[in-house]
């Protein structure tokens, strides 16, 4: 406990300290940052505050907190293992959550999500979080078929305490279980984690005024505590240094008018300190940014309180039923995940209707544009990005979530499609070409629709063979009306930077005769400009750059004679790379270019336009507005592409 008493008093003064390496075991994720030239300490930092997701979600991580004054402080995240009720119970717990939270305001229990203490809040250095994470896999492992199921539970009530306890049998039996994942945690990441010693139990309302017991009571005394449920065992993590500080949540934009105020983005957290509010004038508050990790004054009236475990870092959700079941699920609880990057069925395929007042969302569009403009022969090339990724959202191992033993998938979330198209490779090839969600389906329908509406007519559509690029064109030619009618090609020329693909070989991409037999309206005839053998791994900057611009060039003249619209869709780092050149600019640095991608989010558009015959392109408005979504900035093209 001194040790950490110790570490809890570091953490007031914002100073550098110095850093401190640690053995490392996070694979992949790991190598691809130190590539890209981020020190050791710092990319440990991010992959542990994303929940070790991805590369792309560490990145944004980065460069959003590029000034963070403890961005090199080595302090460690605190962890807590906790069992979560899932199935029919979690839906009461839920239910009784809103009920107690609407007719008798917000407790101390609505901090955090229903679940049973397994331990107390323990300190993992960075660089032991992946061998902490195969700890508790190990465990559970061990334990999937012994543990008690169902919990036996009984209500107990106080003055101001109501709660689910465990039979204290089985309680022991539990406790059984957190002594090994301490014992095991202890091996493989050097943690000293203290299994919870009191009784074991759900809690249902506590630190509430007197006058709301009985009507807290009566709504407890309703659960069906008997429904079935599959008790989780999930781990999560919290920043150190906000651990006594109440959360906010940021509803509106507010841009800085002095040195000493904080930049808002809905949708971020602040932490918000009781000890710093001296500072602060009436109708203002100080806080620092989950988000940037930047401190300073806000509005009061632009925040609102928010649970305390809506920031904790999601690593690893264990199933002790199921053999696969869903494990190093990356995010922040309640929805918040950094901006980052799923494939599935169509909408179509699902039986899903749009709801009313969804494909209405880009009609003002059509005010912006008149039928002389949208009909003008001008030559025109879309460059899109693709939508939202499975892997983004369900984290690196989501394959072992939707994937039995046989290889047959199993659909484990509504955004998740309801069939995948079947590889010759087996499924394990998802892992590096990764599907759209049904949201991303979504977006790209809502494109569709919005270039519809627009009266735009698309020639000629081209894409990289990344399956998450095809079904984003398949679902955009739907919305518009023309799946069937435009044929998308499968351009390899078309694929990201291959220095950001994981591993020792590229992705084994399912190939047009296979997609086309998947239904996707895929032209097996076309050849391409840039065929699969002449891309390499690990390209230089300046090979991906030249390669672009070649096959932009190449396809644009391939298309000159035959149509005046072409559109790619491709990768966030696309929409630079393929139209820079084309306006007569020299290439930027790459670490420009970086910060340029990062900014783009699913389905980004732009538009660039052919000046006469002189050779020459511009950038100009999109016919269709940008499309905003979860966490994601709204994309300017103007702003972030049309640059000198």
């Amino acid at each position: 406990m001194a040790a950490k008493e110790e570490l809890y008093a570091k953490v007031t003064p914002r100073r550098q300290r110095q850093s401190r390496q640690g053995t490392v075991k996070h694979g992949s994720c790991l190598d691809v940052l130190l590539s890209m030239g981020f020190p050791k300490t710092r990319a440990l930092k991010a992959l542990v505050s994303t929940g070790g997701r991805n590369v792309q979600a560490a990145c944004d991580w980065l460069f959003s907190h590029v000034d963070d004054p403890f961005l090199d402080d080595p302090l460690p995240r605190e962890y807590v293992l906790y069992l979560r009720p899932s199935g029919p119970l979690l839906h009461q717990l839920s239910h009784f959550w809103q009920q107690s939270r609407a007719m008798c305001g917000k407790n101390k229990a609505h901090n955090i999500f229903p679940h049973v203490t397994l331990c107390q809040f323990f300190m993992c250095a960075d660089a032991k979080m992946e061998a902490l994470c195969e700890a508790l896999q190990t465990v559970v492992g061990q334990w999937r078929g012994r543990f008690p199921s169902p919990l036996p539970l009984e209500l107990y009530t106080s003055s101001n305490f109501i709660g689910l306890f465990v039979d204290e049998k089985v309680a022991d039996v539990i406790k059984n279980f957190a002594a090994d994942f301490a014992k095991e945690a202890a091996a493989k990441a050097d943690v000293h984690v203290e299994p919870h010693k009191k009784q074991l139990h759900v809690t249902l309302a506590y630190h509430f005024p007197t006058n709301h017991l009985t009507s807290l009571e009566k709504l407890s005394k309703g659960l069906d505590i008997s429904l079935g449920c599959d008790w989780l065992a999930v781990l999560f993590s919290r920043d150190i240094r906000f651990a006594n500080h109440e959360t906010l949540r940021v509803m509106y934009p507010y841009m800085p008018q002095n040195e000493d105020e904080l930049e808002l983005t809905p949708g971020d957290f602040i932490f918000m300190s009781s000890m710093e509010q001296s500072s602060a004038s009436e109708g203002w508050v100080y806080g620092t940014s989950m988000g940037t990790g930047l401190s300073g004054l806000l509005p009061e009236n632009y925040v609102s309180r928010a649970d305390e475990c809506d920031t904790w870092v999601l690593h690893g959700s264990h199933s002790f039923l199921s053999c696969t079941s869903p494990t190093n699920i990356g995010g922040a609880m309640g929805g918040h995940f950094p901006d980052g990057q799923l494939d599935g069925c169509l909408l179509d395929d699902l039986g899903l209707v749009d709801p009313p007042g969804l494909g209405v969302i880009c009609h003002p569009m059509q005010m912006l544009r008149t039928n002389s403009q949208s009909l003008l022969p001008k030559k025109t090339l879309f460059v899109c990005r693709h939508g939202e990724r499975m892997d983004v959202v369900f984290g690196k191992h989501w394959i072992t979530q939707c994937f039995d033993a046989k290889g047959r998938y199993i659909r484990s979330n509504l955004n998740m499609p309801c069939s995948l198209p079947t590889r010759s490779g087996g499924y394990k090839e998802y892992d590096k070409d990764c599907p759209i969600t049904v949201f991303g389906a979504t977006q790209a329908r809502l494109v569709g629709e919005a270039l519809f509406d627009s009266h735009t007519m698309i020639d000629f559509v081209y894409c990289s063979p990344s399956l998450r690029c095809v079904q984003t064109a398949h679902n955009i030619l739907r919305g518009l009306q023309q799946d069937g009618k435009t044929k998308i090609r499968v351009e390899p020329g078309l694929f990201e930077w291959t220095k950001w693909v994981s591993g020792t070989s590229l992705p084994a991409w399912i190939p047009p005769t296979e997609l086309a037999a998947a239904n996707f309206s895929v032209d097996t005839t076309y050849r391409p400009h840039i065929p699969v053998n002449k891309l390499t791994m690990s390209e230089s900057y300046d090979t991906y750059i030249s390669r672009s611009f070649q096959v932009t060039r190449e396809i644009l003249a391939e298309c000159k004679s035959l149509g005046n619209t072409v559109l790619f869709v491709a990768h966030a780092s696309s929409l630079e790379a393929c139209t820079r050149q084309l306006q007569g600019l020299g290439p930027q640095n790459s670490k420009d270019f970086v910060q340029v991608v990062r900014k783009i989010p699913y389905l980004g558009f732009c538009a660039c336009e052919e000046m006469g015959e002189t050779g020459l392109w511009q950038l100009v408005d999109p016919p269709i507005l940008p499309l905003t979504h979860g966490p994601n900035h709204s994309f300017n093209w103007r702003e972030t592409l049309l640059q000198d």
